[in-house]
C-alpha cells in the first residue's frame, strides 16, 4: 500500500472491529437487518484479510482467486434485494468493488509475484481501469461524506442527551440510539478503508 505497512495494520484493525460488531449485531433484530448485518461483517472481515500488509504475511496465490469468488457469491446474493435500493444497493456495489480489486491485484493480472502486494497493500499499485477505479472512489467519497453527515447531531433529547441522525436505509438497529449511531460509524469506518484501497490501484 502506498501509505506503508503502518497504513495496512491501521486499516486491518479498523476493518476487523467494524466486522464483528456486525457479526455481533447479525443475532438481532428483522431478518433484513440481519442480513444487512452479516453483509457487513463479511464485507470488514474481507477487507481485513486483503489488508494485511504482504511485507509481514504475503498472500498465497490463490487468495485472489478466493477473494473474487467469496464477493461474487456475495454480489449475487444481493441483487435481487439491491433492485429494491437502499442499503442493499451499497453492499452490491462494495460486493463488485471487491471482486475488480482481487482481479486488479491477482499476481496473473498484474504481472507480479505474491510479495509485491499488501493485500490492498501493493507497493506500486496494480492499475486496473482507470474510469472503473475512478468511479467507485467517486462513489466511496460522496458515501463517506453522506455517513459523516448522518453522524453529527441533530437534536437533545430531554435529559441533555445529544442524539445522532437516523440510520440508513436498509441498515440495522433501531435508528436513533447509540446502536445506530455505532452501525454509522462502522459503515463510515469502512467506507473509508474501501476508499483508501481503491487509491493503491
Amino acid at each position: 500500500m502506498h501509505g506503508g505497512t503502518l497504513v495496512g495494520w491501521m486499516l486491518l484493525a479498523l476493518c476487523a472491529v467494524s466486522g464483528a460488531y456486525c457479526l455481533l449485531h447479525a443475532r438481532t433484530g428483522t431478518p433484513a437487518e440481519r442480513r444487512a448485518a452479516r453483509a457487513e461483517a463479511l464485507m470488514g472481515f474481507g477487507m481485513a484479510a486483503m489488508a494485511v500488509p504482504a511485507a509481514v504475511l504475503p498472500p498465497p496465490e490463490w487468495a485472489w482467486a478466493l477473494y473474487a469468488v467469496l464477493f461474487g457469491a456475495a454480489a449475487l446474493r444481493s441483487l435481487r434485494p439491491a433492485l429494491g435500493g437502499g442499503h442493499h444497493l451499497h453492499h452490491l456495489i462494495g460486493s463488485l468493488a471487491m471482486v475488480y480489486m482481487a482481479i486488479t491485484m491477482a499476481p496473473a493480472v498484474s504481472g507480479g509475484g505474491g510479495d509485491g502486494h499488501a493485500g490492498h497493500g501493493a507497493a506500486g499499485g496494480a492499475g486496473g481501469i482507470p474510469a472503473l477505479t475512478g468511479a467507485l472512489l467517486v462513489y466511496y467519497a460522496f458515501y463517506v461524506l453522506s455517513s459523516a453527515g448522518r453522524l453529527l447531531p441533530v437534536a437533545a433529547a430531554p435529559g441533555g442527551v445529544v442524539r445522532v441522525a437516523g440510520r440508513g436505509p436498509g441498515g440495522f438497529g433501531s435508528g436513533t440510539d447509540e446502536r445506530s449511531g455505532l452501525t454509522t460509524a462502522c459503515r463510515l469506518t469502512m467506507g473509508i478503508a474501501m476508499f483508501a484501497m481503491l487509491l493503491t490501484l
